[in-house]
């Protein structure tokens, strides 16, 4: 039987999903003045709306009856998790008026936290060509796996930016979820294979599950500034090396789950100290600079509100 974090988690994944279908209703056909035009329809607030959608084509209606199903199906997906949640006794947390505020920072700045983790990870994005991305929009010169970086970086923020998922504890689990969003269901899955890192000899040992969880735990629970833990996190998950591939991008993000969930702001690398931040990095893998690093992420890193 499934937990309630685990049920929470799928939950904000759906609802996820279901924001970004564009088309969500019914699909109406509408004669006006001998032509045939698409509408679809839905209640907003109560009211019954009509927004149009086109001129009709079968290609066009068939793709209207792909999204309006798909939505349907995620509702009822939705309503099957509540009653399983309903059924464990979960009636939903109250977060403080603080971590409130902190999710209301963070969502009015997630386009330009995206693009900062988008220019680390080497995605040659400006702002303008990446807030066209976030919006569904088409750019020109973008190659199609930058465009999916960002895509994904997308979602795994809508992830944790859900009320309930930030009220969930910062473990493995959650980890490895958000390591399948930024890898577009591909990720997720501890490393089973040695790797190298670019510009360093360090190798990083095979990540071990228990060990990886009861590191996760401590670092999460240490009695020091929220700031400082979600900094060790951060860096612990960017050396272990845990997943296949998106370490970098789930442990950022897993860091401000965290933070975010203590109501002590955003954790992210600007886009014009990246070169300085990989330099402390690689310094920061081989073990010969622990702290100049952790003290660039507090002085530089750490957006207060």
């Amino acid at each position: 039987m499934n937990t309630i974090p685990e049920l929470l988690r799928e939950r904000a994944e759906v609802e996820a999903r279901l924001k970004v279908i564009l088309y969500d209703g019914s699909v109406e056909i509408k004669d006006i003045r001998g032509g045939k035009y698409l509408y679809i329809r839905r209640r907003l607030s109560g009211t019954l709306t009509s927004q149009y959608v086109g001129p009709y084509s079968q290609e066009l209606h068939t793709l209207l009856l792909r999204h309006t199903a798909e939505a349907r199906s995620l509702k009822k997906h939705i309503r099957d998790l509540e009653r399983q949640l309903a059924q464990l006794g979960y009636q939903g947390g109250v977060l403080s008026e603080r971590v409130m505020l902190n999710l209301d920072f963070a969502r009015a700045n997630v386009k330009n936290l995206i693009y900062d983790q988008a220019i680390l990870e080497g995605v040659s994005t400006t702002f303008a060509q990446t807030e066209v991305i976030l919006e569904d929009g088409k750019v020109s010169g973008i190659t199609p796996s930058e465009i999916q970086k960002i895509i994904n970086l997308k979602h795994a923020w809508e992830f944790i930016l859900d009320k309930d998922v930030i009220a969930a504890k910062s473990d493995y689990h959650l980890l490895c979820h958000i390591a399948q969003l930024v890898n577009d269901q591909h990720g997720g899955r501890i490393r089973r294979f040695p790797v190298t890192i670019g510009g360093t000899h360090y190798t990083p040992p095979l990540p071990m599950e228990s060990d990886v969880k009861e590191q996760l735990v401590s670092l999460a629970g240490a009695e020091r500034d929220s700031i400082d833990n979600a900094i060790d996190l951060c860096l612990y998950c960017m050396k272990a090396q845990i997943f296949n591939d998106g370490n970098k991008r789930a442990a950022v993000i897993f860091a401000n789950h965290y933070l975010i969930g203590k109501g002590e702001g955003l954790l992210v690398i600007p886009e014009d100290r990246v070169n300085e931040f990989r330099t402390l990095l690689i310094a920061y893998y081989e073990g010969t600079d622990d702290e100049r690093i952790r003290k660039f992420m507090k002085d530089v890193c750490w957006r207060r509100f």
